[in-house]
């Protein structure tokens, strides 16, 4: 499946590649940097590429829980091994990322060849079978991380009396 010539945009040349990668070996959780890169050449995505933007792609602009330095696509997920993925819906996404409106999560069909259709048609699935809630993870909420904050305020009353002594205090 050689692809040299083509005009697509570099992230969605790193996300086909690691569509490929996830259906070749479906029970890996991740793929090295090298892996992806070997990828991109094997399928001839890599051509007229300069390795510093891909670095550069794979290290923070498509990389959803990594700070984003410009671009703030939510395309991969760097797992706990340091190996990146495809994103999941259900993936933690670093606060740089958020807006208003979504990141890119995919290629555009329409901006692809159409013999990677089938990819999206599979990355739908594979989404709609990884949907699963994020653990919610104490330090990352900033209002989980309130409770029990003023709890001093009510040390030494019981609070039913404490609005009672408010209603009774003049205005």
């Amino acid at each position: 499946m050689v692809t040299e010539g083509l005009d697509l945009y570099l992230a969605d040349r790193i996300w086909i590649a690691i569509a490929l990668l996830h259906q070749q070996f479906p029970l890996r959780e991740g793929f090295s940097k090298d892996e992806i890169r070997q990828k991109l050449r094997e399928t001839g995505l890599m051509g007229g590429l300069k390795p510093g933007s891909v670095a550069a792609h794979l290290k923070e602009h498509m990389v959803a829980n990594v700070p984003p330095s410009s671009t703030k696509y939510r395309m991969l997920y760097e797992t706990q091994d340091g190996t990146l993925r495809l994103f999941l819906p259900s993936d933690r996404v670093d606060p740089g990322r958020q807006s208003r409106r979504p990141s890119k999560q995919q290629p555009n069909r329409l901006e692809i060849p159409e013999q990677y259709w089938p990819l999206l048609d599979w990355y739908a699935r594979w989404c709609e079978r990884s949907v699963e809630p994020a653990p919610v993870r104490f330090e990352d909420d900033p209002l989980i991380r309130l409770i029990g904050s003023g709890k001093h305020v009510w040390a030494d009353e019981h609070a039913d009396e404490y609005v009672d002594r408010l209603r009774e205090e003049p205005a």
